[in-house]
């Protein structure tokens, strides 16, 4: 197993992204990834993976898997087992679990606490090692994460991402649009003037307040002195409202890629 490819799979709820391992990264350094795809978590069409895994990994690889998405990770697993029967090329799959991340967790249910918030914690620790972090993930949920200096996941705060309220909004009441992503543009200036510009306004300009807010609770929390690293597809909504912050786009990926030393010699 030592020469083979070594693939990373993060299955959110709503956009499953895969990529591949191309530098395991050192102190300080995260791993590099690579020919990232992103597909629906909800649906994918099986060719399109098949595609994919030809060009990103023709011959033998290993396929780490880290999901919040059970089902949608179910359906990778089944498709990726096929594509490596069909195709009489190994693909050996394995399933990512705490156990193999290079984080401890201090909270009161650690077996409840979302694999991808790990991933973020546990990448966040390496590219910032003996630093307290703040780590502020923006996707379907958006996350705002504490990391001690010792690199433990202390907890955070979750709050529904843009699209979920968005969302929310059109499915809860009457006659309201849903709001496209906010995520290339600054929100619209107050007064929003329709109804579309008005809950733009409102989410834009409720996540950046509200994502300031926990950051800076958060780095209180931590003796006042943390970095912030923002990751996430919405990471733009918030970019603004937090000057200073890094931006690591594959966060979560580098998380997964982290555990691949730990589980390759068990596969």
């Amino acid at each position: 197993m030592s020469g083979d490819a070594v693939l990373v799979a993060d299955v959110g709820n709503t956009r499953t992204k895969l990529a591949v391992v191309i530098d395991t990264g050192t102190s300080g350094r995260l791993p590099a990834v690579g020919s990232r795809q992103d597909f629906l978590s909800r649906e994918f069409r099986a060719d399109n993976l098949a595609r994919w895994l030809a060009a990103a990994a023709p011959g033998p690889c290993m396929l780490l898997v880290a999901a919040v998405n059970e089902a949608a990770a179910t359906r990778l697993e089944a498709a990726v087992a096929e594509i490596s029967a069909t195709g009489h090329r190994p693909v050996r799959q394995r399933r990512l679990g705490r156990e193999h991340l290079p984080v401890a967790i201090r909270v009161e249910a650690p077996d409840r606490v979302g694999i991808d918030r790990l991933c973020a914690a546990a990448a966040a620790a390496a590219y910032a090692p003996g630093r307290p972090i703040v780590v502020v993930d923006c996707g379907t949920a958006t996350t705002v994460d504490m990391v001690s200096p010792a690199g433990e996941f202390l907890g955070g705060a979750i709050l529904p991402g843009p699209t979920l309220l968005a969302r929310a909004l059109a499915e809860g009441t009457s006659r309201l649009p849903e709001v496209a992503a906010l995520d290339s543009a600054p929100p619209p200036a107050m007064p929003g003037r329709s109804t579309q510009a008005a809950i733009a306004a409102g989410i834009g300009w409720g996540m950046r307040g509200a994502v300031a807010r926990l950051v800076a609770e958060a780095r209180a929390g931590l003796d006042g002195d943390a970095d912030v690293i923002l990751t996430g597809g919405s990471a733009g909504v918030v970019r603004d409202a937090l000057p200073g912050a890094v931006e690591v786009p594959d966060l979560v990926l580098a998380g997964i890629s982290l555990a691949a030393a730990r589980v390759r010699d068990k596969l």
